[in-house]
């Protein structure tokens, strides 16, 4: 099914060098990989696609308004600070 020089067309698209032991390793494992697409061209057209294999509920918490941070608890871990705003980098054009 699959051939060495297969193999190697693939190694030169991914600009990688192989040994002749690596092809005829990668010519197996190719081959076991393409044989996987034979088992799922036996699955029956009448089942239904399966995008997630488990139910998708919604994780997110309730979104309830909060009083948010003051201005002292906001800056305390700033290493710099002034006039109570945090200091960055000037930049520069």
């Amino acid at each position: 099914m699959v051939s060495v020089e297969d193999v190697y067309h693939v190694a030169r698209l991914a600009k990688l060098a192989i040994s002749e032991a690596d092809a005829e390793k990668f010519r197996k494992e190719f081959e076991e990989i393409l044989g996987y697409f034979n088992v799922l061209d036996e699955v029956s057209e009448e089942v239904r696609p399966t995008f997630h294999v488990l139910e998708i509920k919604n994780v997110f918490r309730e979104d309830i308004p909060r009083e948010g941070l003051n201005q002292d608890l906001a800056l305390q871990n700033a290493p710099r600070k002034e006039e109570g705003y945090f200091v960055g980098p000037k930049v520069v054009e």
